[in-house]
């Protein structure tokens, strides 16, 4: 096991933080999504960035989860990796 993962298991023995960890799944799963859409259309962030006529760097926040994207851009995200954007909900 690596420090990372090992320093994680252990951060997640309390129980705050693992509450807290937990409720970021739905960010951690679109942002997963994210990077598997782009890779599976073989481009890279700037590629995506020019397709969507926006800048790397935008693209760079979107994929760490440190920006907060609207409905469109997420739109302009799938269209650019040759994908459509589908929503739906579940009960929690």
């Amino acid at each position: 096991m690596s420090g990372l993962q090992s320093l994680k298991n252990k951060s997640l023995e309390n129980t705050e933080v693992k509450a807290e960890y937990d409720s970021l799944e739905a960010e951690f799963k679109l942002i997963s999504t994210l990077l598997a859409m782009r890779a599976s259309a073989g481009l890279t962030q700037l590629q995506v960035a020019e397709r969507m006529g926006t800048r790397e760097s935008n693209i760079s926040r979107l994929e760490q989860g440190t920006g907060n994207p609207t409905i469109k851009t997420l739109m302009k995200y799938a269209q650019a990796c040759g994908c459509e954007l589908s929503l739906s909900f579940t009960h929690a």
